[in-house]
């Protein structure tokens, strides 16, 4: 279905390594583009302390999770350590029919999906400066133990390889020069 109203939605993708910056980078673009809202990813993964489900995530049980991606709901989903997360399609087609911009913080393999179902979307990939930077960025977050860690760090080769497909790449050494750079690449894409 291709649509002609002008008022039409996009869409803008940001992923990156665990610990790479792409949930700040999204929350400082939001705060930026007062225009532009949040995907709200699903989940099977337990809700964290300061989490509100429908607002961080909408947390699902794992059958309901597998009965909407049989029913092919999901632009995208993955399975990421043993836990499920995907992007509804219902909410992306909603948010487009009503001309509202969208900001995913998604994996890199999510974001690629939704650009093979959304050809028109803007993709960045946010690199870190190097993996020694990344490692001591999830350590000092103290979410996570040495196994969970090393899980995360295992991810990261395919992680910057898929992440040569994106439109943009950003390198998040300085985060406020990181964040510049992003809204600038926003800006001009949500211009056209």
């Amino acid at each position: 279905m291709v649509q002609t109203d002008t008022r039409r939605g996009k869409l803008v993708v940001i992923s990156a390594p665990s610990g790479a910056g792409k949930t700040s980078l999204a929350q400082a673009i939001l705060a930026r583009n007062p225009g532009m809202r949040f995907s709200v990813s699903a989940t099977t993964r337990p809700m964290r302390s300061n989490e509100i489900d429908g607002t961080d995530y909408y947390f699902l049980t794992k059958e309901e999770f597998q009965h909407r991606v049989a029913a092919g709901e999901f632009a995208e989903w993955e399975e990421i350590y043993g836990d499920y997360y995907g992007t509804l399609r219902a909410e992306i087609d909603r948010a487009l029919a009503a001309g509202q911009h969208l900001i995913f913080d998604v994996d890199v393999k999510g974001g690629l999906s939704i650009k093979r179902l959304y050809p028109d979307a803007l993709l960045i990939f946010i690199r870190p400066p190097s993996a020694e930077v990344l490692y001591e960025r999830l350590r000092s977050r103290h979410t996570e133990n040495d196994a969970a860690l090393a899980r995360r760090m295992e991810r990261v080769p395919m992680e910057l390889e898929l992440g040569k497909q994106f439109d943009k790449q950003v390198t998040n050494d300085v985060l406020n020069q990181a964040i510049e750079e992003v809204q600038r690449l926003v800006q001009n894409y949500l211009k056209y």
